[in-house]
């Protein structure tokens, strides 16, 4: 089988959680590979995320790394599996893969909770909010890449809208409500769209306004969203032109520890309904 030349972020996370089990058995990829009855090469291109893996030596891998963790073995083997070709796939080769891998990861998530201090969160954006947001990058997009990124911001709203909607809980600071990243008429329209999609049984929407004392977590913009088990979580900085992913323990705990502060601290779904109106009000 040919070696995949770009592997996704998906299949780059269960390279690296196969790494992770023949490191907590103190094994060398040599003795792996000589476990499996494969040569050090391959099990090299797999833990790189170059090669597949099939579910009878994943599991094979899973015995022979002493790993007892079943339900994280059964979900390792469904990533391995899948056979996924999502609507993201029309923009291979026209987008960044991040914009790929990011609707990706939204699609297979359990649940998607977002802090966002100086946009509105991408998945809450209308057309004309997300395409002032892509105008405003330096070098100027040509007009078609342009609407190529809108178009695709806009159809990863599927995941909150479409016949299998994610639990979504989106904090947003006031700063991001009150910036006027075009015109009048279009933040009035966005914040109506807001509070619209606050209403829907599946979405959270939460404000942390300009006067709470003692807020100091405004570095703390991301996405976490939930795997399968909580081992496979993964943090996502969100940002117009990209998406870094964070997949460590230590990191996803502390971004798990930031978003429960964050939360305890802005306002109630009900208040924060009513702020926006206000804010819509006074444009």
């Amino acid at each position: 089988m040919a070696l995949r030349r770009e592997p996704t972020a998906r299949q780059m996370r269960l390279a690296i959680e196969l790494r992770r089990l023949r490191d907590a058995a103190g094994l060398a990829a040599r003795e792996g590979a000589a476990l499996l009855g494969v040569s050090p090469a391959q099990i090299s291109q797999i833990e790189a995320g170059l090669a597949g893996v099939s579910e009878k030596r994943l599991r094979r891998l899973a015995a022979n790394y002493a790993a007892t963790d079943g339900e994280l073995i059964d979900a390792l083997v469904a990533m391995a599996t899948d056979r996924t070709r999502g609507w993201w796939e029309e923009y291979r080769g026209s987008l960044p893969t991040s914009f790929l891998d990011l609707a990706e990861l939204e699609h297979h998530a359990t649940f998607l909770r977002e802090i966002q201090f100086q946009y509105i969160p991408g998945l809450l954006q209308t057309e004309d909010y997300a395409r002032a947001i892509f105008s405003d990058r330096i070098p100027e997009l040509p007009d078609g890449d342009l609407e190529l990124r809108v178009r695709h911001r806009i159809q990863r709203k599927v995941i909150l809208e479409g016949p299998d909607p994610k639990p979504y809980e989106g904090i947003i600071h006031e700063a991001a409500l009150r910036v006027r990243v075009s015109d009048r008429a279009a933040s009035r329209a966005q914040l109506a769209s807001l509070l619209e999609a606050s209403e829907a049984g599946n979405v959270t929407v939460r404000v942390v306004p300009f006067d709470l004392d003692g807020f100091g977590g405004s570095w703390a913009a991301m996405m976490l969203a939930g795997g399968a088990v909580p081992r496979l979580d993964t943090a996502v900085g969100d940002a117009p032109h990209a998406a870094a992913f964070v997949d460590s323990e230590a990191q996803l705990g502390v971004f798990r520890t930031l978003f429960r502060r964050v939360e305890g601290m802005s306002l109630s779904p009900e208040r924060s309904r009513d702020f926006i109106n206000g804010l819509a009000k006074e444009l």
